[in-house]
């Protein structure tokens, strides 16, 4: 092995791989690393990732040669790479594509020209009920209606299954995107959705998988162009009737659709048209846990040519099941992250599709298509009274007590006062914790049970710059519009969640229509607490797409004045 001590990686056999954070090439190399291993640590000198056979099997999909992974590895490790690395990734790259699915004539096929492997998938018991009888030496019969289970069965073996079976064309309806000629406001894809439209729609790949864009990129408009390839009856599915309504609203506004072309599907309109927007939440609604999912029929209420999957990693246990059963309709997910708090990432890749594209959010930002955004994470210490409960808590109390901590109220109070004249927005998870601090400030607080009309009412004052400071619940995680807000706290949140993290950082990624391109997100921790320990993983996310997070420590002597480098 070469030894060159200059270079930035420790490579380790075990496929982690440690990153010095202050070298030279840190951005150039963190950029190809990152697209084929996971972040899994994030401590100041030294970042450490993992391969894993999922990372692999994800960028390999996206289109990264084998070649160009080991060439990262061994172009910038100090002490060169181990054999087993090099040969691993070989091996786990190259199982995607070892076994397909495949149409012959009317029949479909499991398809592999290793003979050995397919030996082996024949010998396994828990594969049997979905194999038929065999078809030469390379394909095995399969019945269509275990399309999606098997390729779930066979991930978790090892064996990630390329689908190059046909979708079936759905209901066909024309959708013309809206051009300069068409509107007042001009509409034009950027290069890279339309890069990202090309990826998820190439010619003979089938067309269903996974896109990975941050907020503020244009997902709608990317989910929206590509209705208008498939040009075809489409379901849409997201996170809240929020998001109904902005995707309603971007469809109607882009392209040629009509008002009775769009339906709206959810718990008080349930209107089912060529384009029907949905809610996960009304499909997994149901009486009791012993009733079934009546709203799951949605999925053949029409003949959809296109399912999109908003914020795919919200994606609920259920409607994997559902999607495993439709795996001859046309497939999209949308999401920021690929990371799943329940690490079902497999089944997203497996029933929904794998990573197609992935567009890093510091290249968007140095073009200007997102805010340049300033992290900092401000520890604060419990106040008297919070200390002394925290201390006789048990540790789920604890952290509950360290997100409330009332000293907060002080380091919210001066961010306030540093941000005066800025869109500023307050994200919690305890609703307590808000409505206090909409008291003491005076600004109105939004949570899911206030009705939806008055929500939509404070987003838009808020919008129109009639409402400089809002308060938000988890409600406003995710696909809530709102462009022009420049300062994001965050007061609590839901213990180690980097999709969280991910999502609220979102709030304010959007690009300014005015001033400096620019935006702030602070995270108010209870220092040495709980808290601080859950806030390290939840920074992961942000340090993963090559955001600085600098830490400072409050103190009552810190001054008003805005930009000051406090006390670490």
């Amino acid at each position: 092995m070469k030894v060159d001590p200059t270079r930035p990686l420790i490579v380790q056999s075990d496929l982690s791989v440690l990153l010095e954070t202050h070298h030279p090439e840190f951005e150039s190399v963190r950029g190809v690393l990152s697209r084929f291993a996971d972040l899994i640590k994030s401590p100041e000198h030294l970042h450490m990732y993992r391969i894993t056979p999922l990372s692999l099997w994800n960028a390999t999909a996206a289109g990264m040669p084998i070649e160009q992974m080991s060439a990262c590895l061994q172009q910038h490790a100090k002490f060169g790479v181990p054999s087993s690395v090099l040969s691993g990734i070989r091996k786990y790259a190259n199982r995607y594509g070892i076994l397909r699915m495949e149409d012959v004539g009317n029949e479909l096929y499991l398809v592999s020209d290793d003979t050995v492997v397919l030996k082996e998938i024949r010998a396994h018991d828990s594969l049997k009920k979905y194999l038929e009888d065999t078809r030469g030496e390379r394909a095995i019969a399969i019945s269509p209606a275990y399309r999606g289970v098997l390729k779930q069965e066979l991930i978790k073996l090892g064996y990630p299954v390329e689908d190059l079976a046909a979708y079936r064309s759905g209901e066909f309806l024309p959708i013309q995107l809206r051009d300069e000629e068409t509107i007042e406001e001009p509409f034009q894809l950027r290069d890279y959705q339309k890069s990202a439209v090309d990826a998820f729609h190439r010619i003979g790949e089938g067309g269903s998988g996974v896109l990975v864009l941050p907020c503020g990129a244009g997902k709608t408009v990317i989910g929206i162009a590509a209705m208008a390839r498939c040009n075809c009856a489409t379901l849409i599915l997201t996170s809240n009737v929020t998001s109904v309504k902005q995707w309603k609203r971007e469809i109607l506004s882009k392209t040629g659709l009509k008002e009775d072309q769009v339906g709206e599907y959810n718990g008080t309109t349930k209107d089912v048209r060529p384009v029907t927007i949905a809610t996960y939440q009304i499909l997994t609604h149901r009486g009791n846990k012993k009733d079934d999912f009546a709203h799951m029929r949605l999925f053949s209420e029409r003949e959809w040519g296109l399912i999109i999957y908003d914020e795919v990693h919200l994606l609920p246990a259920p409607v994997f099941r559902a999607t495993a059963d439709i795996q001859a309709t046309r497939r999209l997910g949308l999401t920021a992250t690929l990371i799943r708090e329940d690490g079902r990432e497999e089944d997203v890749f497996s029933l929904v599709g794998p990573k197609k594209f992935d567009m890093a959010w510091k290249e968007l930002e140095s073009q200007g298509w997102i805010a340049k955004v300033t992290c900092q994470e401000v520890r604060v210490h419990l106040s008297e009274g919070d200390r002394d409960l925290y201390g006789a808590s048990g540790a789920r109390q604890q952290f509950r007590i360290a997100g409330e901590n009332t000293g907060k109220q002080q380091v919210i109070d001066h961010l306030l006062r540093l941000h005066v004249d800025e869109p500023t927005l307050i994200i919690g998870q305890y609703i307590d914790q808000l409505e206090q601090i909409s008291s003491h400030t005076g600004a109105p607080m939004i949570s899911g049970s206030m009705a939806y009309e008055q929500r939509e009412e404070l987003y838009d004052q808020f919008k129109k710059g009639q409402l400089p400071l809002l308060i938000v619940s988890k409600v406003a995680n995710f696909a809530v519009d709102l462009p022009d807000a420049a300062v994001a706290i965050q007061v609590s949140g839901s213990y180690g969640s980097r999709q969280e993290e991910a999502q609220r950082l979102g709030r304010i990624l959007r690009p300014k229509s005015s001033g400096a391109n620019a935006a702030v997100f602070y995270s108010i921790i209870s220092e040495d607490t709980k808290e601080q320990d859950f806030a390290m993983k939840r920074q992961l996310f942000l340090v993963e797409q090559g955001y600085e997070y600098r830490i400072t420590r409050w103190s009552s002597e810190t001054k008003d004045r805005k930009g000051e480098q406090h006390e670490i």
